[in-house]
C-alpha cells in the first residue's frame, strides 16, 4: 500500500513502530548494565558522618527549609567584624552642658562734665571707669541624627556691677545739669546745685546674653577625634551655626550733690540707658586638635540686630523725695527709640579633653557693639522741662572683654 508522506500512518504501522523501539531499548538496558545486577543501594548518611573524623551523627534539617544562612556578630557589636560601627553611627554621649566664671570689661565714651570748672579740677561721667566683675557662662545642647552632625545649644552668659565711682570735694561747686524751676520739697533744685562742697559720680553697668544656635558639624567632633597612630582622624574640626540672639547692655550713671552751708541735703541724678539687641545670628566653631589631648578652639559670630533703646531720668533727695517740675509732673522722663544695631564676638581658647566626657577650658572673649546708646551720651546740659530729658543718642560703640575659665560634661 502506497502512503503519501503528507498523509498520517495507519493506526496498524503506528503500533508497529512502537513495539520496535521499546525492543531495542529493552536490549540496550541489558547490553549496558542491567544483566543480573541488582540495583545500587541508597547512600547511608547516617554511615558517612560516623567515619572517623566526621562531624557526630544528628538528624538531617527537613527537605525545604535550607540552614540559616545568617552568621552571628562574634564580637556582639552590632555589626559585621572588620566594618567598626562607631565610624558609621558613632555611640558618643549626646547631651552636653558646661559653666564657666568670667571676668570682664567694657570700653567707654569720653564722658561728660558733671560740674563746671573749680581751680582746674573738673568731674567728668568718664571718671566713674569700668572695672573687671565677674560673671557666669553656661549652655547645654544635644546632638541629633544617627552620625551626630546636628546639635541644638542653649547659651546665657552675663556680668554686672561694671563701674566705679569718682568724687571731688570742694567749695563753691557748681554742678551740670542745673534744673531751673524745679523744685525739691519745699526748696528749689538750684540750692542743691548751685553751691555744692561735694559731688560724687558712680557707675553701674550690666550684660546679659541669651542665645539658641542650631549647630551643623561638616566632620566629626573635636572631642572625639581619633589619636590612635594606626587610625589617625584629621586634627581639624570645623562647624556652622545659625540662631537667635538677645544681648542687653544696660548703663547706670548716677550723680550724688552734697550741698554746703545751709542747704537741705543731698540730691541724686540718675540716668539709666539700656540697650534690647535681638536678631539672628551666623557663626562657626573651629578647632585644632594640636596634641593628643589639647586643642585650639575660636568661636567667631555676628549678627545684625534690632535695638529697642531705653532712657530714663530721674531726680530726687536723698531721702526719696522727688523732684517736680514747674508744672507739677515728677522728674522722671522715660524715652524710647528703635534703630538697628550690630554686634560682633569672637571667643578664643585652649580646650583640655581630659576624657571623653570632660573637658576643661580657659580664654578670651572679645564682644563689639556698634549703634548704641549709653548714659554718657544721655546726660543732660540742663533739666528744663520733659522735652529737654526725651532725646536719645545713639551713635555711640563699645567693646566688652575679658578671660573665661570652666569645664564640659557629656553625658
Amino acid at each position: 500500500m502506497l502512503v503519501s508522506p503528507r498523509s498520517p500512518l495507519p493506526l496498524a504501522a503506528s503500533r508497529r513502530h512502537i513495539g520496535v523501539a521499546a525492543v531495542w531499548a529493552l536490549v540496550a538496558w541489558w547490553g549496558v548494565g542491567g544483566r543480573g545486577q541488582e540495583p545500587l543501594p541508597a547512600p547511608d548518611n547516617a554511615a558517612a558522618l560516623s567515619l572517623p573524623g566526621a562531624a557526630p551523627a544528628g538528624p538531617m534539617p527537613p527537605i525545604g527549609e535550607p540552614p540559616p544562612m545568617y552568621i552571628a556578630d562574634p564580637l556582639a557589636a552590632g555589626g559585621y567584624a572588620g566594618i567598626p560601627t562607631t565610624e558609621m553611627f558613632p555611640d558618643w554621649p549626646r547631651w552636653f552642658a558646661g559653666a564657666s566664671g568670667l571676668v570682664m570689661t567694657r570700653s567707654l565714651p569720653a564722658g561728660a562734665a558733671t560740674m563746671q570748672p573749680l581751680n582746674g579740677v573738673q568731674l567728668s561721667t568718664g571718671d566713674a571707669g569700668a572695672n573687671w566683675p565677674g560673671g557666669v557662662d553656661l549652655h547645654v545642647g544635644r546632638w541629633f541624627g544617627q552620625r551626630q552632625h546636628h546639635a541644638v545649644e542653649f547659651i546665657y552668659w552675663g556680668v554686672y556691677g561694671i563701674g566705679s565711682s569718682a568724687a571731688v570735694t570742694a567749695e563753691g561747686i557748681r554742678a551740670i545739669p542745673q534744673a531751673p524751676g524745679v523744685t525739691v520739697g519745699t526748696a528749689t533744685a538750684t540750692d542743691y546745685l548751685v553751691d555744692s562742697s561735694r559731688q560724687v559720680i558712680s557707675r553701674s553697668d550690666l550684660v546679659n546674653d541669651v542665645e539658641i544656635n542650631w549647630v551643623y558639624s561638616l566632620w566629626d567632633r573635636p572631642e572625639f577625634l581619633s589619636t590612635d597612630p594606626s587610625a589617625p582622624s584629621r586634627p581639624i574640626s570645623l562647624m556652622w551655626l545659625v540662631g537667635f540672639r538677645f544681648f542687653e547692655l544696660q548703663d547706670v550713671l548716677t550723680l550724688t550733690s552734697v550741698p554746703g552751708g545751709a542747704a537741705p541735703g543731698v540730691l541724686d541724678l540718675g540716668v539709666a540707658t539700656n540697650n534690647n539687641l535681638y536678631g539672628a545670628q551666623v557663626g562657626a566653631k573651629f578647632d585644632w586638635r594640636f596634641l593628643p589631648r589639647l586643642r585650639f578652639s575660636s568661636v567667631p559670630k555676628i549678627m545684625i540686630a534690632g535695638n529697642s533703646i531705653t532712657n530714663t531720668t530721674t531726680l530726687a533727695s536723698g531721702s526719696g523725695t522727688p523732684a517736680l517740675f514747674a508744672g507739677g509732673a515728677p522728674v522722671n522722663v522715660h524715652a524710647a527709640q528703635g534703630v538697628f544695631s550690630w554686634l560682633g564676638s569672637v571667643d578664643a581658647g585652649v580646650a583640655w579633653d581630659v576624657t571623653d566626657q570632660w573637658t576643661l577650658t580657659i580664654g578670651y572673649r572679645v564682644v563689639g557693639v556698634g549703634n548704641i546708646a549709653q548714659a554718657d551720651g544721655q546726660w543732660p546740659a540742663a533739666i528744663a522741662g520733659p522735652g529737654s530729658l526725651s532725646a536719645i543718642d545713639s551713635g555711640s560703640s563699645t567693646i566688652l572683654q575679658g578671660g573665661f575659665a570652666g569645664f564640659e560634661g557629656r553625658y
